[in-house]
């Protein structure tokens, strides 16, 4: 029988109702007696690592996680981390990267209604994701809710108040629960070599959403006080560049003090292409900048994070962004 470790952070899976709305107060023995039938094929340990709403997560916080992980590595055969649905893909992403070749699940969970309400969807995520976590060839970091298993750098949450929260951006689903039967849609080759754990980040990430008219002097501002940017354009990638608001003149700028800037694009599914259009292609042939590719938004900033902390210069930055980290990317271009 595999032996896990449930670390909760709070969310709303451990809220329950007070004067100013939901808040986390409900404690892991408790979300443990809520599932009595994980006793006949697993045993779960608990802590309480955190009890915030996840709108309260930065990444100090993840830290926090991966050093719970690594402490108890060698104890358990898992680890279920429950947490609020609405920062959850960020955790998943990032923890994709801070725990690399684990060889065993680290799973992610929630849930969109308390598990103290009479009608909740927690009991099911739960139980899920202990099941998942017993799997055999269930390694690495995931995000179980509504019955899928979805990649820890491919998750995105979709709807604000469905059970169906989340969806597998540009990848397909890793597996679906139903019941005791799970069913993987895809088989990853584990990767040789000791887990790696990261114990550093740097969040001098900033995420910029194109819209008609904004001007690009955000891009002065920013670029003092960020190390890299992530700008959401349009499409497959571009930038304006015509009348007053140019901003391919802010780019050099930015690659002249060194700073990281990738292109995504606002389109969920799909990817970024700069080079299809003059407006893409202009800037991507002038300036120092990355793209997002097939990635998440939510895989792009905590990578950044991630390679920041790291350390190196553009280059080195770019060689480690378009390297594939638990399939995060799959279309990379080195060339751009």
């Amino acid at each position: 029988m595999k032996r896990l470790l449930l670390i909760a952070t709070g969310g709303t899976i451990a809220s329950t109702a007070t004067a100013e709305g939901l808040a986390p107060s409900i404690t892991p023995k408790e979300l443990l007696e809520s599932v009595p039938e994980a006793a006949q094929f697993c045993e779960v340990d608990a802590i309480q690592l955190l009890n915030i709403d996840s709108t309260n997560i930065q990444p100090e916080h993840w830290l926090l996680m991966v050093e719970a992980v690594e402490a108890n590595f060698h104890r358990y055969d898992g680890f279920v981390i429950t947490h609020g649905t609405d920062t959850m893909a960020y955790t998943a992403a990032a923890l994709s990267y801070l725990i690399q070749r684990p060889g065993k699940p680290i799973i992610l969970t929630g849930a969109q209604r308390p598990v103290s309400d009479p009608v909740t969807d927690a009991r099911k995520n739960l139980l899920d994701s202990f099941r998942f976590a017993c799997q055999t060839d269930a390694a690495g970091v995931f995000l179980v809710f509504s019955g899928q298993a979805i990649l820890g750098g491919r998750a995105k949450k979709m709807k604000s108040k469905s059970y169906a929260a989340f969806s597998s951006i540009n990848y397909p689903v890793a597996a679906f629960i139903d019941g005791r039967r799970v069913v993987h849609y895809t088989s990853r080759t584990q990767e040789e070599g000791p887990p790696l754990f990261y114990h550093a980040l740097r969040p001098k990430v900033f995420l910029l959403k194109l819209i008609p008219g904004i001007e690009p002097d955000i891009l002065d501002y920013v670029g003092d006080r960020y190390d890299a940017i992530v700008i959401e354009s349009y499409g497959v990638g571009g930038l304006p560049f015509v009348d007053q608001r140019n901003f391919l003149e802010k780019l050099k700028t930015l690659t002249e003090k060194g700073r990281i800037v990738v292109i995504a694009t606002q389109v969920m599914l799909e990817g970024s292409d700069m080079t299809r259009y003059e407006v893409g292609a202009r800037a991507a042939a002038r300036y120092n900048l990355l793209q997002a590719c097939d990635m998440t938004i939510e895989a792009v900033v905590t990578k950044l994070m991630w390679l920041l902390a790291q350390g190196g210069d553009f280059q080195q930055i770019r060689r480690g962004f378009y390297t594939p980290v638990a399939c995060d990317i799959l279309t990379a271009d080195m060339e751009h």
